[in-house]
């Protein structure tokens, strides 16, 4: 401001006199634009990382990492940007305050004179400003939680399935059990084929003909002669 000067009359008959606003607020304004400019800029080049690159973008990656560093800074800039600008419009407002500077004036200071402003500044669009500023410090701090999910930091993250995309629910089943409680078709545990404890022509199951103890014959005595022929009933 204090680069701004305007002319008032001297109330003498003298020349206009030349009067200089007082303050420089510069530096505040210049780092709060380049604060918004690098989060513009960078705002929409993370975003391509993860719609183009996502491949880069898998939990414990670089990528995420960086990506976390970058918003912490931002946050943290967008917090001393937005206080500093805060405070530096406080002063602008002070130094432009049209009682202050009427003060300035040696011809108001003349007995008699009458000195009043007929507008005073204008700073909507600087409490605006502010305004964003601050808006912007809640969305980047906001944004650290979601931008630490993807680093996979302290077991926060995307879960990944095992090795090869199969999920351990969706395990292919094992070969059928030919065996189990109370044995297969309700024998008491038949074993595997030709295996002790069971199997086919084994005395602990399978096909098992009464034919008599003359093997395929007749029982003694023939047939009406003594016990009746045993049935043919296979014991499943």
């Amino acid at each position: 401001l204090h680069q701004v000067y305007f002319e008032a009359p001297s109330c003498g008959g003298g020349p206009p006199e030349r009067v200089f606003l007082v303050g420089d607020y510069s530096s505040a304004a210049q780092f709060f634009v380049t604060v918004g400019v690098g989060a513009f800029l960078y705002a929409p080049s993370a975003l391509g990382g993860y719609l183009f690159l996502s491949h880069s973008y898998t939990p414990g990656g670089r990528a995420p990492k960086i990506d976390l560093g970058v918003t912490l800074l931002l946050s943290l800039l967008w917090l001393v940007a937005s206080c500093s600008w805060a405070v530096a419009l406080a002063d602008i407002k002070a130094a432009t305050n049209p009682g202050g500077v009427l003060e300035q004036i040696s011809g108001c200071q003349r007995p008699g004179a009458r000195c009043k402003a007929l507008g005073g500044p204008r700073t909507s669009g600087l409490n605006t400003s502010v305004v964003f500023g601050f808006l912007n410090l809640v969305l980047w701090t906001g944004n650290v939680w979601f931008v630490f999910k993807e680093t996979g930091l302290g077991g926060v993250g995307v879960a990944r399935g095992p090795p090869g995309g199969m999920h351990p629910e969706k395990t292919p089943p094992g070969p059928p059990t030919l065996h189990g409680e109370g044995g297969a078709y309700g024998q008491p545990d038949v074993g595997g084929y030709g295996q002790p404890g069971g199997g086919y022509g084994q005395p602990a199951g399978g096909y098992q003909p009464e034919y008599g103890q003359g093997g395929y014959g007749p029982p003694e005595g023939g047939y009406g002669q003594g016990a009746p022929p045993t049935s043919f009933s296979n014991q499943m």
